[in-house]
């Protein structure tokens, strides 16, 4: 069984790339062996030209192999060697896709891109729709932009589970939500998977007054009705910024509207739960959080399947900490320790709870909720903070710190920039104090405990390997 053909790392698309760059060699691997080096680019694998990290994958899982490499001064060279079937390459990639993301053709009324701050990275004004990184990451697609020959690839490698955006069951207002006449054709789509047996999660962002009630209910029960192969459906609020100039017209949640889709929700689940075993239809953290009501427990979100979309992010959080807190004692600093620890204002109580159980004499911390300024108030969850923000609530505390704590959600995947280009390094240096992200309730806690023997905090990027079931799986990613 192929166990591991190759690693790769989730970099910003390359619009010229067409073929696999190498950026890592691992020691001791196959790639070592063979002689690559960072830059080469592998052009073909026994003649096939390779589209993406899938296609190598399934090419490098024969023992003979032919594999034409492009080196960093165009010298191309082709090398033939025997492997194992489950030998790994080692070698880590730029990007999974090597042709090219696939854009985004639709208007959506609630698209995030069209809301962040103009004069930004390029990457973020990229709107994706690409089933490969649905496959690969998780990420939802519309399948708006699919085309025969890719459900033929998708039932070919059995690219299975992907990442489904309804949004809603009723085609003529998915159209008009998506912003494209194809947005109507789900249902047919949705049977091409299941006859090719691809099981599939979905979410609903949403909208107040458009998709939510009525449509909702029918949207839950039409999914739930494909319960074979629809693996969990979760329901997520409109996120709104001020930059919507131009964007349809929307409202975001209130205290009341997220109490009635809560109660809306938890009637779904009861039932579900006694007829399946699992909720199956899940709430992003948000609705409870604004309607002020306590989170399900853990047991409540059936292993968490849609933990990377917001979805019981802060019950795993929790968790993650509680285990830390039975398990290891944390015990008094040597030397006092003043420590900023800041977080985006809707979770603010809870983490106020957190650390008011380990506050001490010398353990001096200071929650920091910060008011995002720079997309609006309205969006208020950490990952969304900016360095600015983060920089400009720290400066405007009058008493001095020895360190601060921040989410490592608010920063690149396996980099230390935020949103806006600020380094932790600009940060550490404008505040003459390490800067520490931590990732999950346990590294949270951990450094809580240990500040002092190590201030700094390094994480590995995230990597994924090919796993012989035909999916990729992140590893060494926490929660938080």
């Amino acid at each position: 069984m192929l166990r591991a053909a190759a690693l790769f790392l989730y970099g910003e698309a390359l619009d010229d790339m067409r073929y696999g760059e190498i950026i890592r060699v691992r020691e001791d691997s196959l790639a070592e062996e063979l002689g690559l080096v960072p830059g080469d680019r592998i052009v073909e694998v026994n003649g096939q030209g390779l589209r993406d990290i899938i296609d190598l994958s399934f090419a490098m899982a024969d023992e003979e192999i032919e594999l034409l490499v492009e080196h960093a001064d165009g010298e191309r060279e082709l090398l033939a060697f025997d492997k194992d079937y489950d030998e790994e390459l080692g070698a880590e990639f730029r990007a999974a896709v090597f042709d090219g993301i696939r854009g985004c053709g639709n208007h959506c009324w609630f698209c995030f891109v069209d809301q962040v701050a103009p004069h930004m990275r390029d990457s973020l004004y990229v709107k994706d729709d690409d089933y490969r990184l649905s496959f690969l990451y998780g990420n939802f697609v519309t399948l708006t932009n699919m085309g025969e020959a890719d459900f033929r690839r998708i039932a070919q490698y059995h690219l299975s589970p992907l990442f489904v955006s309804v949004h809603t069951m009723n085609m003529e207002l998915r159209a008009a939500m998506l912003g494209t006449p194809r947005g109507g054709e789900l249902l047919g789509q949705l049977d091409r998977l299941e006859a090719a047996g691809v099981e599939y999660h979905t979410q609903v962002v949403l909208c107040p007054g458009v998709n939510d009630g009525e449509e909702l209910e029918r949207t839950i029960r039409l999914l739930w009705e494909r319960r074979s192969w629809v693996r969990s459906l979760a329901i997520v609020p409109v996120g709104l910024t001020k930059f919507r100039e131009g964007c349809h017209p929307l409202s975001p949640f209130d205290a009341a509207g997220a109490d009635a889709v809560i109660r809306q929700v938890s009637r779904w689940q009861k039932e579900n739960r006694q007829k399946s075993g699992e909720n199956f239809v899940y709430l992003g953290d948000e609705f409870y959080l604004l309607a002020g009501a306590p989170l399900p427990e853990a047991a409540e979100y059936d292993g968490f399947p849609q933990l990377d979309n917001g979805v019981g992010l802060l019950r795993n959080f929790l968790e993650d900490w509680e285990k830390s807190r039975t398990t290891a004692s944390m015990a008094e600093p040597e030397k006092p320790a003043r420590l900023d620890v800041v977080c985006g204002t809707a979770v603010a109580p809870v983490f106020g709870e957190l650390l008011a159980t380990v506050r001490t004499g010398k353990r001096q911390l200071r929650l920091l909720p910060v008011e995002n300024r720079f997309f609006g108030g309205g969006v208020n969850v950490s990952g969304l903070l900016t360095g600015q923000d983060i920089l400009r609530a720290l400066r405007a505390q009058e008493t001095p710190r020895d360190g601060v704590l921040l989410p490592a959600s608010a920063l690149r995947s396996g980099e230390d920039v935020f949103l806006d280009d600020m380094t932790l390094t600009d940060m550490e240096q404008a505040l003459g104090v390490p800067v520490v992200p931590v990732l999950s309730g346990a590294e949270l806690y951990d450094v809580l405990a240990h500040w002092g023997e190590a201030h700094r905090l390094r994480r590995d990027g995230k990597l994924y390997t090919w796993q012989g079931n035909a999916a990729y799986t992140k590893l060494g990613e926490g929660a938080g």
